[in-house]
Formats: C-alpha cells, sequence, structure tokens
C-alpha cells in the first residue's frame, strides 16, 4: 500500500513538473513587465517612507489575537483539575494585556488620524 502511494505522488510531481515546463507560453510584453500597483501606474519610488502607526497597528493585532486566542483556550484549561494552575496564569497575562488594551487606546494608539 505504502509503495502504491509513493509512486502515485513522484509520478504526478513528475506529471506536473513537466506540465509547468511544457505548457506556458513565454511572451513578455511591456504590460506585462511593467511594475503593478493596485491597478494604477506608479507615481513616485517604492522606498518612500511610511508611518509607523502601521507597524504599531500590525503588532497590536498580532498581540490581541493571541489574547483571544488565550480566551478561547482558557476554559478548556481551567476545567481540568491539573491544569487550574496554568489557568491562573493565563488569566493575569490576559489581565495584563487587557490593561496594555486600554492603555494604548486611552493614548489613541488606535486611531489612525491624528
Amino acid at each position: 500500500m505504502m509503495l502504491i502511494y509513493s509512486l502515485t505522488m513522484l509520478s504526478l510531481t513528475i506529471i506536473l513538473f513537466i506540465m509547468g515546463r511544457i505548457l506556458p507560453t513565454l511572451s513578455p510584453d511591456l504590460n506585462k513587465v511593467s511594475p503593478y500597483e493596485c491597478g494604477f501606474d506608479p507615481i513616485n519610488s517604492a522606498r518612500l517612507p511610511f508611518s509607523f502607526r502601521f507597524f504599531l497597528v500590525a503588532i497590536l493585532f498580532l498581540i490581541f489575537d493571541l489574547e483571544i486566542a488565550i480566551l478561547l483556550i482558557l476554559p478548556f484549561l481551567t476545567s481540568s483539575i491539573n491544569g487550574t494552575s496554568v489557568g491562573f496564569i493565563l488569566l493575569i497575562f490576559l489581565l495584563i494585556l487587557t490593561i496594555g488594551l486600554w492603555y494604548e487606546w486611552d493614548n489613541g494608539g488606535l486611531d489612525w488620524v491624528e
């Protein structure tokens, strides 16, 4: 059974590789090789700096996405007898993240326009 599975995988890989080399036509023209930015012609250089606020919002999203994941796992951890200490530690962690969210919100860190 494992031999059949391996041979099927190998043959499918070889067939797809050969098809990928044979089927596409390579005919670059001006539209294909031009830079593309959301349907607009590029106006300025791509090396222009942009606002630090984008980084801040991305980091805050990751942190509070982790908070939501912990909130989903927390009932399962606290329901088991051995997981009560882990649940308590996660509750403290959630409290710290909630205080951080409140601080960012209060200082206007989540606002797009200054």
